[in-house]
């Protein structure tokens, strides 16, 4: 796990004006990520408050994408954060000239993602999702024991700010399937998992050295389209409902940037199996969960027409998964499959145990049965064209500067045709 060091102390503050009290940039958090300036190239770098500190320019000789430096692991990571953080500290020298504006820019995804891989280790979700098919029996006798995921779709993960297009797909009827716009398109409140330092294949990683193997997290929006998913996920899983889009804020939060807001795993039910030994560490345990307030918001297009701000959807939290992060990676590795650098991995939904905290409209609606009132009058059972989803992550804890994630955004456009 990382440790506390100068770097997270919260009377530190910055010469970059913007960071000091800054919601998701302040100088404790130092988030890592690839961007393009006007007319230039992508490279890395780091974002502080409203601005961005060019690595390059600022002499460190971090390539573009972010591959081969997650790869080096922990001690590259704090090496970096010690260095950047000096050089933005206030009474340091100011270097206006490394920086850019963050709304200046292009953003791109951090690292290219050899594979992705979605597991569904919310508790809450896969229990109010069961029970709108499963109602006697809402989750399967395994989910207990052994971490549920699925391998995704690397090639269609796009990065915040990017639009989604409606995807088609087969469609069931009483009259037998049609070819036709998805008519039930969801959102799903995810954090992704950046996978650093690899194992080779045939090996595994023990439980007690997987958080090693984590380089940093991000908010995910595995876009899903409920009536293609329900048509097709018997005998095998997710296929097409899930493929056609997932979006990823831009910025790459650090485990070090993360330490202060570790927190135990929340205990199991009494009836509850423990979980077998590869998947059990008591330090995991004891602090290899997160503390993160995660919220869903919309706006329409006629909400953006009159000046209405976005609308709080659901507000839940990270503690509310059932599984730590180690546990996800240690259960991908244990059959000998080999993770690599830029690797990622989607928690599954992260709801909570109240109507307030669904992370899924599936889930808030009941399965399209109970609309949600927006700003406006307006009503949702599932996404229309031309609503904004914005995914928003925050950390705080007394004591400590509060970080955040930045937006994960994504606007839905009309099915092609």
């Amino acid at each position: 796990m990382a440790e506390l060091d100068a770097t997270h102390d919260p009377d530190l503050t910055s010469w970059v004006v913007s960071a000091n009290g800054h919601a998701d940039f302040p100088i404790q958090n130092l988030p890592l990520g690839i961007f393009a300036p006007a007319g230039g190239a992508p490279r890395a770098g780091v974002a502080i408050g409203d601005m961005i500190l060019d690595l390059p320019a600022a002499g460190f000789a971090i390539p573009a994408p972010l591959n081969d430096f997650l790869g080096q692991g922990a001690a590259a990571r704090q090496a970096l954060r010690r260095g950047v953080s000096a050089l933005l500290a206030a009474g340091a020298p100011p270097r206006p000239d490394w920086l850019h504006r963050a709304d200046a820019v292009a953003m791109h995804l951090p690292c290219t993602v050899g594979d992705y891989t979605d597991f569904y280790a919310g508790i809450h979700h896969a229990t109010t999702v069961g029970k709108l098919f499963r109602p006697d029996n809402p989750l399967l006798p395994n989910y207990r024991h052994v971490p549920i995921g699925y391998h995704g779709r690397a090639s269609s993960l796009i990065v915040s700010g990017s639009a989604v297009r409606r995807p088609m797909g087969q469609l069931p009827s009483s009259a037998g399937p049609r070819f036709a716009a998805c008519g039930k398109l969801d959102l799903e409140l995810e954090l992704g998992i950046w996978v650093g330092p690899g194992n080779a294949l045939g090996t595994s990683v023990p439980i007690a050295e997987a958080a090693s193997r984590i380089a940093g997290y991000a908010l995910l929006n595995d876009w899903s389209a409920r009536d293609i998913q329900a048509w097709e996920y018997q005998p095998l899983g997710p296929f097409l409902a899930k493929s056609f889009a997932s979006t990823l804020s831009p910025w790459i939060v650090t485990p070090e940037a993360l330490a202060p807001f570790r927190v135990a795993q929340a205990p199991r039910a009494a009836e509850d199996p423990a979980p077998l030994p590869y998947l059990w560490d008591a330090a995991d345990q004891a602090g290899g969960a997160l503390s993160l307030d995660l919220g869903v918001w919309i706006d329409t297009a006629a909400m953006r027409a009159v000046g209405l701000p976005p609308h709080r959807l659901a507000a839940s939290d990270a503690r509310h998964l059932y599984w730590t992060p180690a546990q996800l990676l240690a259960h991908h590795a244990s059959n000998g499959c080999n993770l690599r650098p830029g690797d990622l991995l989607g928690t599954g939904t992260i709801s909570g145990p109240d109507a307030n905290s669904c992370g899924s409209l599936l889930e808030a609606t009941l399965g399209g049965k109970q609309p949600i009132a927006l700003p406006g009058g307006e009503t949702r059972t599932f996404l229309e064209d031309g609503d904004r989803i914005l995914l928003t992550a925050r950390a705080a804890r007394p004591g400590f500067a509060g970080i955040g994630f930045g937006s994960c955004t994504g606007t839905i456009l009309p099915a092609p045709g």
